[in-house]
């Protein structure tokens, strides 16, 4: 919204700033963080009183939870809130990935918020049925994979980008709408399943947007795709935009979910978030880099994948309890030493995935 201001610039004064995408990035991250300053703390009193109980705590759970019990949910809407304020605010609205993105992640907030509610007011871990929650993430998911392909320039619409061997390009043709859908929706519970422990999952998504918001800004410039030798996607830098407000969004978040938490995440938080991270990289034609940059959201769902199929085929676990950071919780690990240490599992693959922009 604010771009308009350039109608006002000559060229060389204060409103020519708005014109640079980097400036409005930097905006938007400090709008969304005082956005979570300024109403993170009303909000958790407005849930913990309309929510009495807070999140229902699984029976079968770390036994550490339990003293968590009482803590309320839907924090995802004080993210959501500071998020969609300020790329509304500082990103063009003549650019359809944004909008893109904001509908992705405004759609599947809305199917984490139903999830939610439904168990705080059943006070039951069972919330929306997971067939209808999975139905409507796949019809959020081909809508993006349509609306991204619609865009996107013809020689590379239904094609897979490969990092490091970037000259080559597979035609996914009929497959890249289920391609398309694997990612959104294999990162939008990926996240959800990582929300396990305070501040586990806000930190990661924070990192791997940071990182793809970077790509796209890189992916959105002729010169510096010349220069990377990656595909050049024009529009995808104002994404940098909703990344530097994701980002704001989710320290302001953090200082309120940070051990011992005041609020969590919730559905409402992860699946946005994941879905989020899952359409911006196929805008941005690096899907396959999104699975280094959130290689532990990966790691996470896989745990709960090996654990269902090995238990149902022998009756035996393979981790003590999955998701994998509950494993190192029952080994005995401290939350915080898990959590930290994760962290910086996600910071290194961040390095990891930046690095395949100028490996040739």
């Amino acid at each position: 919204m604010l771009y308009w201001l350039t109608a006002l610039s000559d060229g060389g004064d204060f409103f020519n700033l708005f014109r640079y995408i980097t400036f409005r990035a930097g905006g938007a991250f400090m709008t969304a963080l005082i956005f979570g300053f300024l109403f993170g703390k009303p909000l958790i009193n407005v849930l913990r009183r309309k929510q009495g109980k807070g999140q229902p705590i699984r029976d079968d759970g770390p036994e550490g939870h339990f003293s968590k019990a009482g803590t309320p949910t839907m924090g995802g809407l004080l993210v959501v809130g500071a998020l969609l304020t300020a790329t509304l605010m500082w990103a063009r609205w003549d650019n359809p990935f944004v909008w893109l993105v904001l509908f992705v992640t405004l759609a599947y907030g809305l199917i984490g918020f139903a999830d939610d509610y439904a168990k705080v007011s059943k006070q039951t871990t069972a919330g929306v049925p997971g067939k209808l929650r999975l139905a409507l993430g796949i019809m959020i998911a081909v809508t993006a994979a349509l609306w991204a392909a619609a865009y996107h320039p013809v020689p590379l619409q239904n094609q897979l980008a490969l990092p490091v061997f970037k000259d080559t390009l597979i035609n996914l043709g009929i497959f890249y709408v289920p391609f398309s859908i694997c990612v959104v929706v294999g990162a939008a519970n990926a996240v959800n399943l990582t929300d396990g422990l305070d501040g586990l999952a806000i930190m990661p998504v924070m990192i791997a947007a940071g990182t793809l918001g970077v790509i796209a800004y890189a992916v959105g410039r002729v010169d510096f795709t010349e220069y990377l030798d990656v595909h050049y996607v024009p529009g995808t830098g104002e994404i940098l935009i909703f990344c530097a407000a994701l980002f704001g969004a989710g320290l302001g978040f953090l200082w309120y979910n940070a051990p011992p938490a005041a609020v969590f995440m919730g559905d409402t938080g992860s699946l946005a978030l994941g879905g989020a991270l899952g359409a911006i990289a196929i805008a941005t034609k690096h899907e396959l880099v999104l699975a280094i940059v959130g290689g532990l959201f990966v790691v996470e769902a896989l745990s709960v994948i090996i654990q269902v199929l090995y238990f149902k085929r022998t009756g035996r676990r393979v981790f003590l309890m999955a998701p994998i950071h509950h494993h190192y919780e029952k080994k005995g690990w401290a939350e915080p030493q898990i959590v930290i240490r994760f962290w910086i599992i996600s910071l290194i693959l961040a390095m990891i995935g930046l690095a395949t922009l100028k490996v040739r």
